[in-house]
């Protein structure tokens, strides 16, 4: 299949669209302006507290009517505009792929070597979210705003939390020689000049941002290329001795270390402040920190091996890394005696994540920042995804369909289908699902090995269930379709073989609330299976709502990864700061609703995947789900993320 890589056919389509849309943005601009003047966050909020009432007076008078006469100035043109842009939409192509080409250790093509469908497995990482990156105005309603920067910033702190080293935690005592796992995936220990892999002994200390500091010596700072030794997939190995032993030294003696910029395909993004501090309100604002947290990381020295010491090969054994955070690693990730996997509510980003489904990236153009963050880290990236004007749906669509999608294995098929049932204010966004087929390894016999990913965002008015399940009959019609559509094998001759199966998105109902019971209750829930949940309306003991109350997403308690993460364990910190199924009958407030209900809050990002329709010799089970705050203060929801091992049967092993 051939992949679109740019919105129109031809260049002539695609300059008369140009010319459509600059007569457009004007207006667009200033009535998204005009509009969210008047619609301020609760950050902004306290931030004018101290402010005298006369000078928020006078900025009001002041420029309101320089807006509204701009406004009216660009409206002639906006009409020319639109009627230019609106029948081009016809010939519009339902996406745009991105490639940013990574010809090293962690490129895709190297990726698909990894695999051969062979030995002990091989795991692979989804994560999903919401952004609410949607025009200014609009994301204002959420208590959320400066979608420009808030893209950035949200594109940064994946592109660290993904990309950062791992780290295991080897114990030295007489009765425990465990190992501590501080990420998702498996580790290997870094290498010595000679080649060898070696334990590295070390001290672990708190530290500000998720930066790893690789071999800058040899490649600059900020290198898109990946060190010698150091690639993505490298980690450092701690040994933590008893008392007493060497390599134990106080964290303390490390604090002269000096940073290295964020290692990503970016180059060095400005250094800047988050919504969670001192930040300008503007359209076009940075935030360009690429800290995803103040406390939550770890640093870790590697101290010179006994026999390379003072050998100029040996600087490999020296790097300083900013790595991941370990503290308390073993008590964040919690597993019942009943469950198969580990969960956790975790501050950062799985390292190594493959697959990156996000949900409301409305706005083109943070949409486009986005991508030119994540490209750091993912090599393939489909944005701008969904339909606009009347074409396929019934309505007519003002936005796209918000999805977005980044891979870092290659892909090979994409369909993009459009609800048709939206209605009210759902109707104007184009939503629908995103189906992809992705390879992620070959098999000794030269059978490829693929995988199936399908993001969507359902229709979001509560009192629609019925219009809800509609949507989920056409997402599992639509992906059998696409599955058999793009197989090209057979039961007697199989060329590909299915690795997973996994649906995820936002789906706008939780399994916990009693108005949500048609749609718990839906058959996609026997074909697809959700690691949280027990049956319909009963969710693990574990689990956790993904929805925040927004009218608190700037308070101290949460404005930090950490801080949102320490909230989140506990059962009073999640009925304060989670959102909960609001009540239908009249008098009862959100407040009121928190204290009858048990349980621990809306839950409505879902990451699913399949037992049945794979490789008959090969079973996927999930190895870790977690819930993430590293964009606390960015979004109005919790991303999710989920590890699956794909592993032959016992047949092959």
């Amino acid at each position: 299949m051939v992949l679109y890589t740019a919105p129109f056919p031809n260049s002539c389509l695609s300059a008369l669209h140009a010319v459509s849309w600059a007569l457009l943005f004007p207006c667009y601009w200033l009535a998204d302006r005009l509009v969210a003047s008047f619609i301020p966050t609760t950050y902004e909020k306290r931030q004018r507290a101290d402010d005298p009432c006369y000078l928020q007076l006078l900025c009001t008078v002041l420029f309101t009517p320089v807006y509204l006469a701009l406004l009216v100035a660009s409206l002639p043109f906006a009409f020319v505009g639109f009627l230019l842009w609106s029948p081009l939409q016809s010939a519009r192509r339902p996406y745009i792929y991105s490639r940013l080409e990574d010809k090293g250790p962690a490129g895709g093509a190297a990726l698909l070597s990894e695999w051969k469908g062979t030995g002990p497995g091989k795991s692979f990482c989804f994560a999903t979210a919401n952004l609410c990156l949607l025009p200014d105005s609009l994301a204002r309603l959420n208590n959320v705003f400066n979608t420009q920067a808030r893209a950035k910033e949200i594109g940064q702190r994946i592109r660290n939390g993904a990309s950062r080293p791992q780290i295991k935690i080897y114990i030295d005592s007489p009765t425990n020689t465990s190992i501590s796992a501080a990420s998702f995936s498996s580790l290997v220990s870094p290498q010595g000049s000679d080649g060898v892999a070696r334990a590295v002994p070390g001290s672990i200390k708190r530290t500000a941002s998720v930066e790893y500091k690789g071999d800058e010596a040899a490649n600059g700072p900020a290198s898109g290329e990946p060190a010698e030794g150091g690639s993505l997939e490298d980690a450092c190995i701690v040994r933590i001795g008893g008392g007493g032993e060497e390599g134990g030294r106080p964290p303390e003696a490390d604090d002269a270390a000096t940073g290295g910029q964020a290692r990503n395909g970016a180059g060095g993004a400005p250094q800047g402040q988050t919504p969670n501090h001192s930040q300008r309100d503007g359209d076009s604002g940075s935030l360009g920190s690429p800290s995803a947290s103040r406390e939550s990381l770890v640093k870790v020295r590697a101290a010179a091996d006994s026999g390379g010491s003072g050998e100029p090969g040996a600087t490999n054994s020296k790097l300083p890394y900013k790595a991941s955070g370990v503290k308390k690693a073993a008590a964040r990730k919690r597993r019942h005696p009943d469950e198969a996997f580990d969960h956790e509510v975790s501050a950062f980003f799985p390292a190594n994540l493959d697959f990156l489904c996000l949900q409301e990236v409305f706005d083109k153009r943070a949409a486009a920042k986005l991508k030119d963050q994540l490209h750091g880290y993912f090599e393939y990236i489909l944005y701008d995804v969904g339909v606009y004007g009347c074409q396929g749906c019934c309505s007519f669509k003002c936005l796209n369909s918000g999805l977005f999608f980044a891979s870092r294995y290659p892909i090979m098929d994409v369909a993009y289908h459009c609800y048709p049932n939206g209605r009210r204010s759902d109707g104007l966004a184009s939503k629908g699902a995103l189906f992809l087929k992705v390879q992620v390894g070959s098999t000794p016999q030269d059978q490829r090995t693929v995988g199936y990913i399908s993001c969507t965002h359902l229709h979001a008015l509560p009192e629609d269930s019925a219009i809800r399940c509609e949507q989920l009959d056409l997402l599992q019609d639509w992906l059998a379709d696409f599955r058999k559509s793009t197989s090209s094998s057979s039961t007697a001759n199989p060329e590909e073989l299915v690795a997973f199966d996994v649906i995820c998105g936002d789906f706008n109902f939780d399994n916990c609330s009693s108005d949500d019971k048609l749609e718990q209750q839906h058959s996609l829930f026997t074909h697809y299976k959700d690691p949280c949940r027990l049956g319909p309306g009963e969710e693990k003991s574990w689990a956790i709502g993904t929805l925040l109350d927004t009218d608190n997403l700037y308070d101290e308690e949460v404005c930090t990864p950490d801080n949102l993460q320490k909230v989140l364990e506990s059962e009073e910190g999640r009925r304060e700061y989670l959102a909960f199924p609001t009540s239908k009958s009249p008098g009862v407030g959100q407040k009121g609703r928190k204290d009858l209900l048990k349980g621990n809050g809306r839950r409505i990002d879902y990451m699913l995947y399949a037992e049945e329709g794979l490789c008959p010799d090969w079973k996927a089970e999930v190895e870790e789900f977690s819930f993430i705050t590293q964009l606390s203060g960015l979004t109005d929801h919790l991303p999710v993320a989920m590890r699956l091992m794909v592993s032959a049967g016992e047949e092959e092993a």
